[in-house]
Order: structure tokens, then C-alpha cells, then sequence
């Protein structure tokens, strides 16, 4: 038995099956850059960075330097009891970055879910109000506000009941519910059927907040048209709702720009980070408007580990090190160079390549059998990551039924290292297409 091999098993002995894993032979042992060395000693070009972590790549020399000198001064006091300067020097760089009107002020929780949690508390304490609209295809995390939030099923059976006072609309995804619609045309329906359903559903007055992602992850990277934001944006101004936008996964210039909000020129109340955040190192904030952050009481916010002193170190080198590399620039020219390359792929195999989406280095494909989408592909998306595992390629999927592939791929990869990933991919699709034998119905294609 190999090493990879030993340690799966050990993990299906001691780990419980609820703990997923997209691909049960995959191991790590060191990373750098934006490739990932197993146990056995293969090196594999990372396209997931820790889904969505590692925008500053693996092993920083930057971050590893700031952990290991905070490390050695002060690993652990808990904000609660005494003030420290990197959690802080953290909030200042936060506030500074994404300014929620004339005035900011930041928490620092441990997780985007806790983020989401916290941001929802929050709002519900500033405005008097109970009620919070979500969307569909949304992921916001798996504690147990935040999984109602969630709208995956697969992630939710056997979990409830869930929170009370959670509504749901259509996600904006021209793509999937435009109808034939022209892009106007289909936002000022979407933006008639929020007002609706702060009339049938939820009236305005009762409404805290409306969270949404502005492109959205396990969704499979979606992006919501700008004008949909903008307009969003105007409705919640309009009956004193708070607008909480989460850039877990969007966030740090993941999309050509630090926050995806600002691709709308918009402002939310309050806006949810995690994940790139701390090169690694777990942490995540809640940014919002002074006066909003502040409506929340003594006590009600917090937790014993939120705002590490060593994350809030890491957090800052990593804030430090993205700037000095410029990486929503590189965001956005790597993600023009994948979206030629899977545009393509998309005029190759039109027959199983149903649409080709992102925005910056956020890019996905969804697979559909004749573009139709009531036939999810679902096996060839798990055909192409199977092949792109065994030559040394590194993906996931996304979507209600896992037929979309996404790469979150280090913002520092070398050209050459996207180019060959990249080549792997297309040749992974070809032979799927080649080898595909179409079910005859629908209902046999999920």
C-alpha cells in the first residue's frame, strides 16, 4: 500500500464520512507557490487553493516570516480580556480597504460562516427587525444559521429543523432563469419580484437584512448582473434594510478587484471575509457602517479565539503581500487567459459545454448535455477532475449537481503552470466527449 493510499485509509477509520472530500486519493505534504507536493513526492498544480484561500499561494515567505515572529511574542490572549495590536492594526487596514460610508468599524471571527452569523446578529440588533432574504444556489457556510442561509440541499439533510425567519428568492443568474429575457429586461423582473416579496412575503418593515454573494461560489460562480446590485442596493436604502454582502470567496481581488462589490459601485451595510484573508491561518471579519456595527450590545459579539493574535499577524502580511504584487491586477489578466482558453473548450464540445462564467480569476464550466439545462452532465465533470488528478492537475466542482468545474487557483501561479493545467483540462474534456455514450432521457442524466 503507497503512502497516499495508507493515509486514506487511516482518514476512513478515524474521521467521520460527513467530513467530504472532492478527491479521496489526494494528499499534501508541503506546498509552495501554487503547487501542492504529496506524500509520495508528485507535485500537482493547485487550482482549488484551499478552495479559495491561497490567493497570496501556498507558504508565503512573507506571511511564514510575520507567523513565526508573532509566534514568538504573543500566540493567545483572547480579545476579550486584553487589547493587542495586531487585532487592531488589522481592523484599521480593513476599514481603510473597504470604507462602509463616512465610517467603519470591523469584528474578527474565526470562519466565513461565523462571519455570516455575526453579520446577520448584527443587523437583526440594528434594525428592530427579524426577517433576512437569501437566495438560491447560495453558499454562506454549515453552523446552523448559516446553513439555513445555504441553499444546497446536499449540505442540509437531516440537519433541521433550521432557523426561523429565512426567506428565499431566485438567485439573479441570467443564465439559468432569464427566459429568453434581454439582460434589462430580466433584472427589472428579478427587481420586481423582490419588491413583491417584501409585500407577499416578507413585508419591508419585518426585513433585517438581504445577503447575497455578488458572484457566487459553490453556486458555480455566478455573477449578479450590476444592475441587479445597483437596484438592490436602492430597495433596501429605500425601506431601511441592511444589505450584507458576502465576499468569502470573492473577496481580495479574487475577481479583478479587491471586494466583487465594487465592480457595481455599490456599498453595502455590512460585508462578510474570510478565507484569502489569512493566507492559511483561520480568520474572518465582519466590515460595516459605525453606526451599524455599534447598535449590537456588550456581549453579544465575540468569541475566545476570534482575532488570533498569529492570524491577525498572518492577515496583515497577507493583506501587505497582495498589494505588493498587485494581485486584482493579475486576477484579472490570468482570468482573461483562462476564460480565452475554456472559451475554446465551450466551441469544441458544444455538446456537452453548456456555459463558460466568471468574472477575474474566478472562472467556471458547466457541463450540460446539448446545453440543456435540465441534463446536467454531472459524470463528465467527475470524469475530467478524475484525469486531471492523474496527470497531476488539481480541481473541483461546484453546482446543485456538481456538473461545474471552478478554479481558485493562487493568484502567484506562473503562466507556464496555468498553461499546462490548463491544456490538461481541455484534453480531460476531449476525452470525456470521446468516450461519452448519451443517456436516452433526461431523467437518467442528474
Amino acid at each position: 500500500m503507497g503512502r497516499n493510499s495508507d493515509l486514506a485509509a487511516r482518514r476512513a477509520k478515524v474521521m467521520p464520512r460527513g467530513i467530504g472530500c472532492f478527491h479521496e486519493t489526494a494528499t499534501a505534504e508541503r506546498a509552495a507557490g501554487a503547487v501542492i507536493t504529496d506524500l509520495e513526492g508528485r507535485e500537482l498544480i493547485d487550482l482549488i487553493g484551499g478552495i479559495g484561500v491561497m490567493n497570496v499561494g501556498h507558504s508565503s515567505d512573507a506571511v511564514v516570516r510575520a507567523i513565526r515572529e508573532q509566534a514568538g511574542k504573543l500566540q493567545h490572549t483572547c480579545i476579550h480580556v486584553a487589547t493587542y495590536e495586531p487585532y487592531v492594526a488589522l481592523c484599521e487596514k480593513l476599514a481603510a480597504m473597504f470604507p462602509h460610508g463616512e465610517s467603519s468599524k470591523v469584528m474578527l471571527v474565526n470562519t466565513g460562516a461565523e462571519a455570516v452569523e455575526n453579520a446577520v446578529k448584527i443587523a437583526r440588533q440594528f434594525t428592530g427587525r427579524s426577517e433576512v432574504i437569501c437566495f438560491t444556489e447560495a453558499f454562506h457556510g454549515r453552523t446552523m444559521l448559516a446553513l439555513t442561509l445555504t441553499s444546497k440541499v446536499g449540505y442540509k439533510r437531516h440537519c433541521g429543523p433550521f432557523a426561523a425567519g429565512v426567506q428565499r428568492l431566485p438567485y439573479p443568474s441570467h443564465f439559468r432563469y432569464g427566459d429568453g429575457l434581454s439582460l434589462e429586461a430580466f433584472v427589472d423582473r428579478e427587481l420586481t419580484r423582490l419588491r413583491q416579496a417584501l409585500i407577499n412575503m416578507a413585508p419591508a418593515d419585518e426585513v433585517a437584512a438581504v445577503i447575497i454573494e455578488p458572484v457566487q461560489g459553490e453556486g458555480g460562480f455566478v455573477e449578479a448582473p450590476i444592475e441587479y446590485l445597483r437596484g438592490l442596493r436602492e430597495i433596501c436604502t429605500e425601506h431601511g434594510i441592511m444589505l450584507i454582502v458576502d465576499e468569502v470567496q470573492s473577496g481580495f481581488g479574487r475577481t479583478g478587484k479587491w471586494a466583487a462589490y465594487q465592480h457595481a459601485d455599490i456599498t453595502p451595510d455590512l460585508s462578510t471575509w474570510a478565507k484569502s484573508l489569512g493566507g492559511g491561518l483561520p480568520i474572518g471579519a465582519v466590515i460595516g457602517r459605525a453606526e451599524v456595527m455599534d447598535a449590537a450590545l456588550p456581549g453579544t459579539l465575540g468569541g475566545t479565539y476570534g482575532g488570533n493574535p498569529i492570524a491577525c499577524a498572518a492577515a496583515i502580511a497577507t493583506i501587505d503581500e497582495m498589494k505588493r504584487l498587485r494581485l486584482d491586477e493579475r486576477a484579472a489578466s490570468l482570468g482573461a487567459r483562462i476564460r480565452e482558453r475554456f472559451g475554446a473548450i465551450h466551441n469544441r464540445f458544444p455538446e456537452i459545454v453548456g456555459d463558460v462564467r466568471g468574472v477575474g480569476c474566478m472562472m467556471a464550466i458547466e457541463f450540460l448535455y446539448g446545453g440543456d439545462l435540465a441534463a446536467p452532465a454531472t459524470e463528465v465533470a467527475s470524469a475530467v477532475l478524475r484525469g486531471c488528478l492523474k496527470k497531476g492537475v488539481l480541481m473541483l466542482n461546484a453546482g446543485a449537481h456538481g456538473n461545474i468545474i471552478r478554479i481558485l487557483c493562487p493568484l502567484v501561479i506562473a503562466e507556464a503552470q496555468l498553461d499546462k493545467a490548463l491544456g490538461v483540462i481541455e484534453e480531460e474534456v476531449a476525452a470525456a466527449a470521446a468516450s461519452l455514450v448519451q443517456p436516452q432521457e433526461s431523467g437518467a442524466r442528474g
